[in-house]
């Protein structure tokens, strides 16, 4: 059976502040956490109005400290933001605060505009040295070695599991030269899905962490009592697709009862494109809709976000999934 897990851009909905996307953060957490979900990411991004988990590795101790179970980390740190020495620290002290428990996703993009970019004090020719950076990094949180002179403490031998991810062949080529899991960004850029976890699996190299390849797939997935009610709140990320579209980033807005009055036939092709992987339905119906995707992909994990306006009816929407996939 797939395992199920959580991604969370701690979005901050239209009339809410950032202190509740946090709140509402964490009280996600413990509801997946008593459904049964594996683990739950926090994004990287930045400079964003609707988002609140730029801090990435604050807000995972934040949730971290409020769960008990359930796996938390980061899908992802945009490694070309950081040095390897400052992650290794950042995700070294946090597994040492909760062992087994957290995850290192890394990403090779900004998760930025190049304004913002410039602002973190990053070299605009970062990304290219990702793959150099994500052995650093491993080295950093592995055992020490006999003459090494630069040491992450906390950080060092907790061996904090790595994944790559991303929406190329760049990151399958790149985790399965390391031999480290893949998870594919398919909930807003989908459309080299197959071709990457192919190249992906076909060039596994066992590792340390990992001797057989592991595929997470992403998807946005939204349940509610009745399809009409779940057709409802998907139009929330169907108007947050549009305004990206357009360029007009904002907080998550509130659902509508007629999406097309909302957005343009243009803005529709390209935001119904992002959002191919994308899966609604009432909890008699999901399971589904959900699993041809399951069973094209062969998923090992499914990484669902759901970027519901009203919380109670997120929290409830991951309690149906759960249910419904059973």
């Amino acid at each position: 059976m797939v395992k199920l897990s959580v991604l969370d851009l701690a979005n901050i909905g239209e009339g809410f502040t950032p202190a509740d996307a946090l709140r509402n953060a964490l009280d996600l957490a413990q509801h997946v956490e008593a459904a049964g979900y594996k683990r739950f990411w926090l994004a990287e991004h930045h400079n964003l109005a609707g988002i609140a988990s730029a801090a990435t590795s604050v807000c995972i101790c934040h949730v971290a400290n409020g769960t008990k179970t359930i796996r938390v980390g980061a899908g992802g740190i945009m490694l070309p933001n950081h040095s390897p020495m400052v992650i290794a620290e950042q995700f070294g002290t946090l597994a040492t605060l909760f062992p087994d428990r957290i995850d290192l996703g890394l990403g090779r993009a900004p998760g930025t505009d190049q304004r913002t970019w410039q602002a973190l004090r990053r070299d605009p020719q970062a990304s290219e040295y990702f793959p150099q950076d994500v052995v650093e990094l491993q080295a950093l949180l592995g055992p020490p070695r006999e003459g090494q002179t630069l040491h992450a403490i906390p950080g060092e031998d907790t061996n904090v599991p790595l994944w790559i991810l991303g929406s190329s062949l760049f990151g399958a080529q790149l985790a399965a030269m390391l031999g480290l899991p893949y998870a594919f960004a398919s909930h807003f850029a989908p459309q080299a899905l197959m071709q990457a976890i192919s190249v992906y699996r076909e060039r596994f190299e066992p590792s340390a962490q990992l001797d057989k390849p592991y595929v997470m797939v992403g998807c946005n997935a939204i349940v509610a009592e009745t399809e009409d009610a779940a057709k409802r709140l998907f139009t929330s990320p169907q108007q947050n697709f549009a305004r990206m579209v357009r360029g007009t980033r904002g907080q998550l807005p509130p659902p509508v009862d007629d999406i097309e009055d909302y957005w343009s036939p243009m803005e529709k092709a390209q935001s119904s494109s992002m959002l191919a992987c994308s899966f609604y339905g009432a909890k008699e119906t999901i399971k589904a809709k959900l699993e041809p995707l399951i069973a094209e992909t062969g998923a090992d994990e499914l990484m669902v976000a759901a970027a519901i306006w009203d919380h109670k009816a997120r929290a409830r929407s991951f309690e149906l999934l759960a249910e419904a996939m059973g």
